[in-house]
């Protein structure tokens, strides 16, 4: 059973993927919520939506895995917002290292001023590049 299970982990390993993509607005002292709750969380997102003013910046927590690799890779963020041309996408880009085992957590963050320029998020896309070839992709519903 525990060679089967380690042939398990070796196959779902291999492949290098996005799992989640949590976009968060941050309060003028860095917090996207007041506690560890979930639900204090979602209404504290839901408060900075209602009260843009307090809003000092956006963030991107994305969850990923890639443990083939060794070099650096770029993980990259595709924007789409209600301020901007239909045609227009803004891109925030972070150089990552891949894992051994597990995934890992990166964070990606727009200031004030170009979140303001793009006014309220329509759509995302976070994938994950070696180079110029495509390892992994997550998109939101509208992207």
């Amino acid at each position: 059973m525990l060679i089967a299970f380690a042939i398990c982990l070796s196959c779902s390993a291999a492949e290098p993927r996005i799992v989640k993509v949590l976009p968060h607005l941050l309060d003028q002292k860095g917090r996207e919520a007041l506690s560890p709750s979930l639900y204090e969380r979602d209404a504290y997102q839901f408060y900075l939506r209602q009260h843009p003013d307090e809003i000092s910046a956006l963030r991107f927590d994305v969850q990923w895995k890639c443990t083939e690799r060794t070099a650096p890779l770029k993980l990259k963020i595709q924007l789409r917002g209600s301020k901007m041309k239909i045609s227009e996408i803004r891109v925030i880009e972070k150089e990552v290292k891949p894992g051994r085992i597990f995934s890992q957590w990166s964070k990606l963050q727009l200031d004030k001023k170009s979140f303001d320029e793009i006014g309220e998020i329509v759509a995302w896309r976070a994938s994950l590049w070696d180079g110029e070839e495509l390892l992994a992709e997550q998109k939101s519903f509208l992207y």
